[in-house]
């Protein structure tokens, strides 16, 4: 998990309209590792009680009793205050604050929320769309189209992988119970499976619109957005675990390969640098042509 967090958090960064600083990067992407190290272990320490009712889960190391709840404490805060500060003193605030309230948003709000009502998906898409706009604050120090562009995609892409993995799952869900969609309500399920994975479609269409890639994006990614889409269809219909595996696992190179197109169909910088210069030289023309 804090491998991808970290992955997407990089491919904002790539992707900010910006050039590109290692510094920066390196501070920031040894940050939102860290923040997310703290965050994952907080999560363990919460459900102890009902990782043990799950086939899935019921090895980690605190349902064992190979380390100790105070030691994962101390763990999590020994990588959750020196990331929070990395990012905030060595990056920006911006950056900073968006990692504090991502932990605060899956430790205090997702967790709990996952043995309370099918909402927990919603919440927790949300705590996996903040590290790209992470990645592209920590480039640019603003919360810009651009980010929330990434983010989006990260949101609706999250629902295809989570959905059908968590169907899979659904038996052990129920033991440690866990209010997931695919237990309570199966149907919904597989439509908002189906829903994300076309909207995926709709999200690649916008970013050359925001004027972050060029217009070859939509229409390279558009095989893959099919092909998953076609895949979130087979789950919608046919509601079982072949179905389900597949679209899983197209997941896992769907969204790669999705942010690795779009980063080769950025828009260029320089490009954009002298567009810039050019419209302030005619600016600049004009004023002297009207000055006497």
């Amino acid at each position: 998990v804090a491998a991808l967090v970290v992955s997407t958090a990089s491919a904002g960064f790539a992707m900010a309209p910006v050039p590109f600083d290692l510094t920066c990067f390196l501070l920031a992407s040894l940050g939102t590792g860290l923040a997310s190290c703290a965050a994952n272990s907080i999560n363990q320490f919460f459900e102890v009680p009902f990782d043990s009712n799950m086939n899935r889960t019921k090895n980690r190391p605190l349902v064992r009793g190979q380390i100790s709840p105070l030691l994962a404490v101390c763990f999590a805060a020994s990588c959750g205050v020196p990331g929070i500060a990395l990012l905030t003193l060595g990056v920006n605030p911006l950056t900073g604050a968006l990692g504090a309230f991502n932990i605060f948003l899956y430790t205090c709000c997702y967790t709990p929320m996952k043995r309370m009502s099918i909402a927990n998906t919603w919440v927790g898409a949300v705590v996996g769309a903040i590290p790209p706009v992470m990645g592209w604050t920590a480039a640019t120090g603003s919360l810009d189209a651009g980010a929330l562009l990434l983010g989006g995609i990260l949101y609706s892409w999250q629902f295809p992988h989570f959905n059908a993995l968590s169907w899979g799952l659904r038996e052990d869900y129920s033991r440690g119970g866990y209010c997931m969609m695919s237990v309570t309500h199966p149907g919904l399920c597989r439509r908002v499976a189906l829903r994300h994975c076309l909207a995926l479609i709709g999200l690649s269409t916008v970013a050359p619109v925001l004027d972050i890639t060029t217009w070859t994006f939509p229409v390279i990614s558009l095989p893959i957005n099919l092909y998953i889409s076609y895949l979130g269809f087979r789950f919608y219909r046919d509601a079982d675990r072949s179905s389900s595996r597949k679209l899983f696992f197209c997941s896992l190179w769907h969204l790669p390969m999705l942010l690795l197109v779009m980063f080769t169909c950025k828009k260029s910088f320089l490009k954009k640098e002298d567009k810039g210069d050019l419209l302030g030289g005619n600016h600049g023309r004009a004023m002297e042509i009207r000055l006497p």
